[in-house]
């Protein structure tokens, strides 16, 4: 029996004391409680506990929005929506959170927005404990473990866990950015990207280092800089016990223990284990580059060498070379630059035994092997092994060259050339032998010279067996053979 309240004449619920004046809205309100959803959507079977919310469902299949905005037309399926919605032009927001004081224009919102303070979590992974604020995260989080992906691009084909991710990503074939600075008119193609860039006009770094001090614009920032301290690698494979300081790093290792790869090229035959990575390699076919930096323009046929990039305009450089103090953004280009005094070469070629310092230059390698070359000259019909090689081969057919010396105004097809002649004017010579001392503008010019310390002469003339520590040598040698003939 339901206790009654005499004071205020209510009916009170036995469970958490709330009080109502009629025993049918008490009735009503015990379904929360016992969980009973007595009213059933016949088109998709999904249950409500009361009338009302299956009526508004029910026009989520016929289409039905009743109400509309006077100010600018959009139309809601229920009036609590359409008051929601009137706020985002009145600016009204009635809920105030109590220890913040900030404002919001839903309860709802303001709920969520309580557990920040209080550190609750209600919501855990059945599957490994992680627990969340928010029943969403929670089960985008359950996806990582499925692999489900249900929001698929209409265009491309790339599937994503979360549809607000699909309909950015969709922004990168439309071309949209609907959110525009109000500062220098630049537009953006999410609202988070817009925020960023405009603490680039305030000067605002709200996400602070408890170690250090160090303040950023961005939490993802922080995140990267704070694992300079602690080193920590939370993502671990079972299989091999690599660890990842990226959840996104691990997801895409993981896929390496698979050995079954059923997506296919159909243009040169490579085999994926990810529609994701077909779709990434199908872009150096493409061309396409769909990931752009938003501070200078720079595409990337990858979100994950966009992210690469993006530090690159953080002043942070945390990693630091013992050897020479060379400073680096990431631990991962740092390893890669101490290579350079170590010797290190990990990655080998199993046909020549050819070693690199990384995974990537080996990969260009391989194809002197394979004689791929996927890079067609549209003028001349010569082919590539790498995309960079056919953009500096076409300057060659429009005569540009973008790299000017600002003292003699010689042009250059490429940045290094310039780098090059720019020595001719200032005389450095950073490359100096450590047996006599002798300096040269360029390595290849001290690698050359130790053959003559090592006596190391790899050019050999295949007619008479002579061998020679330069190229060009044995190449003058050989006419001689020619001549005698």
């Amino acid at each position: 029996m339901p206790n009654f309240n005499l004071e205020k004449k209510e009916m009170c619920c036995d469970v958490c004391g709330r009080g109502f004046s009629h025993e049918a809205k008490l009735k009503q309100h015990m379904r929360i409680h016992t969980e009973e959803k007595q009213y059933t959507c016949e088109i998709c079977s999904k249950s409500f506990l009361e009338k009302g919310n299956l009526k508004i469902h029910i026009r989520s299949h016929t289409g039905e929005k009743p109400y509309s905005c006077d100010v600018c037309g959009k139309s809601y399926t229920s009036k609590q929506n359409l008051t929601i919605h009137t706020r985002s032009h009145s600016g009204e927001k009635p809920y105030s959170c109590d220890v913040c004081r900030m404002s919001f224009a839903e309860m709802s919102i303001m709920k969520k927005h309580i557990r920040t303070h209080t550190g609750e979590k209600p919501y855990s992974c059945a599957v490994c404990g992680m627990s969340f604020a928010l029943l969403s995260t929670m089960k985008n989080h359950v996806r990582t473990h499925t692999g489900e992906k249900p929001y698929t691009c209409d265009i491309c084909g790339t599937s994503f866990t979360q549809g607000k991710t699909m309909k950015k990503h969709i922004r990168t074939h439309t071309g949209e950015k609907p959110y525009p600075c109000v500062i220098c008119g630049k537009s953006y193609t999410t609202k988070d990207n817009l925020t960023t860039h405009t603490r680039s006009h305030t000067g605002e770094k709200p996400y602070a280092c408890d170690v250090c001090g160090k303040s950023y614009t961005t939490k993802q920032n922080l995140t990267i800089h704070i694992q300079s301290h602690s080193g920590e690698k939370p993502y671990s494979s079972e299989i091999c016990s690599k660890s990842f300081s990226e959840h996104g790093n691990f997801t895409k290792h993981m896929q390496s223990h698979t050995v079954d790869k059923p997506y296919n090229c159909e243009v040169c035959g490579k085999v994926y284990n990810t529609k994701e990575y077909l779709t990434i390699h199908i872009r150096s076919h493409t061309g396409e580059k769909p990931y752009s930096c938003e501070i200078c323009s720079k595409s990337f046929s990858e979100r994950g060498k966009l992210t690469k990039h993006m530090q690159s305009h953080t002043v942070d450089k945390p990693y630091n070379c013992e050897v020479c103090g060379k400073v680096y953004n990431t631990k991962e280009y740092l390893t890669i630059h101490i290579r350079i005094h170590t010797g290190e070469k990990p990655y080998s070629c199993e046909i020549c035994s050819k070693s690199f310092i990384e995974s990537g230059k080996l990969t260009k390698h391989m194809k002197s092997h394979t004689g791929e070359k996927p890079y067609s000259c549209e003028v001349c019909a010569t082919s590539f092994a790498e995309k960079s090689s056919l953009t500096r081969h076409m300057k060659m057919h429009t005569g540009e060259k973008p790299y000017s010396c600002e003292i003699c105004s010689n042009s250059f097809i490429e940045s290094g050339k310039l780098t090059k002649h720019m020595q001719s004017h200032t005389g450095d010579k950073p490359y100096e032998c450590e047996v006599c001392a002798t300096s040269f503008t360029q390595k290849s010019s001290l690698n050359r010279h130790m053959k003559m310390h090592t006596g190391e002469k790899p050019y050999s003339c295949k007619v008479c067996g002579k061998s020679f520590w330069e190229k060009n040598k044995l190449n003058k040698h050989v006419e001689t053979h020619t001549e005698e003939n």
